[in-house]
């Protein structure tokens, strides 16, 4: 008979993962106390580098199960992800997630399903480097109004006649502080 594990992660002291212990056993999931293992920690570290993953993993053996409420529990990089059931399925350890409605992430259709998972994360990476150059093109380029090129060469023609800069707001019915912003331009 395979035994069931169950792995819970938050990601702050704040949080807590008794919803997810909660949501596993109101699926049918009879977790033993002792298979149940949680811990506070960012899903930045790799699963395998967890000290309650890494101690769930030592305790599991051929045949047994491991079960998580949604797949970001057992990391946020995809990569990390793959790799991670990757090394539980080479014990022969399943993974199921109940997001991915329980499919056994070692078997042919959750491998099927992750290759898809991934293909879509590289793509939606892919697309937020894109959309971060775009971005980032259009806040070089010099912001505000155009250069205000005709007003310059009236003040300087005004200038060059010898007028005065007030002289020369009158004629062009421009105020002072703009004809002083291209006096000496």
């Amino acid at each position: 008979m395979n035994r069931i594990f169950a792995y819970g992660r938050v990601s702050t002291l704040e949080q807590s993962t008794d919803n997810q212990l909660l949501a596993l056993q109101q699926k049918g999931f009879d977790v033993q106390p002792h298979r149940w293992f949680a811990e506070q920690i960012s899903g930045g570290v790799p699963a395998l580098q967890r000290p309650e993953f890494s101690k769930m993993a030592d305790r599991m053996e051929a045949g047994d199960v491991l079960v998580v409420l949604k797949l970001d529990r057992l990391g946020r990089d995809v990569q990390d992800v793959l790799a991670t059931i990757e090394v539980l399925a080479a014990r022969s350890i399943h993974v199921r997630s109940l997001d991915l409605d329980g499919v056994d992430l070692t078997s042919a259709a959750g491998k099927l399903q992750l290759t898809v998972l991934a293909a879509v994360a590289a793509f939606e990476r892919d697309r937020i480097k894109e959309r971060t150059k775009e971005g980032l093109a259009r806040t070089t380029k010099k912001a505000g109004r155009p250069e205000a090129v005709e007003t310059t060469k009236a003040v300087q023609t005004c200038k060059a006649k010898g007028m005065s800069q007030s002289q020369a707001a009158a004629e062009l019915g421009l105020s002072l502080p703009t004809v002083k912003r291209h006096w000496n331009k």
